[in-house]
């Protein structure tokens, strides 16, 4: 019994450390910062099983929320793409292990000059450049 109590106590103080949550879903959100008339499509996989493809108009945000499974790494990967032209693949999202995978946030930033992400708490970094 004694080390399943030392086990909870690391569970609970790896998820406090990090931007997590406990057993809050995941967010992914998604903001278009392109031109005022160029819509963004997004196409994405959750360990890959495929989750459809939505659209998000410029000056918008769209968000994505969702429960990671307990026993997988959890990995999502995005298609993003101009209209018309330019596109990026992303991991919008990987984790260590689905046993600390709560409350996560992950911010993207689609401009003219590529992919943006940040956590939220920081000013967002170029990620990923567009593929022409």
């Amino acid at each position: 019994m004694n080390h399943l109590s030392c086990i909870l106590f690391v569970m609970v103080l790896c998820v406090e450390l990090g931007n997590a949550k406990p057993f809050a879903p995941n967010r992914l959100y998604f903001k278009n910062s392109l031109g005022p008339t160029n819509d963004l499509k997004i196409h994405c996989t959750f360990n890959k099983r495929d989750l459809g493809i939505f659209f998000v108009k410029p000056g918008n945000t769209e968000e994505f929320r969702f429960h990671g499974t307990f026993s997988l790494k959890n990995i999502i990967d995005c298609s993003l793409y101009q209209k018309p032209g330019p596109h990026a693949m992303i991991r919008a999202f990987k984790s260590s292990s689905g046993a600390f995978d709560h409350g996560k946030r992950n911010y993207w930033d689609a401009r003219e000059d590529g992919i943006y992400f940040t956590h939220g708490k920081e000013v967002p970094k170029l990620e990923y450049k567009w593929i022409i």
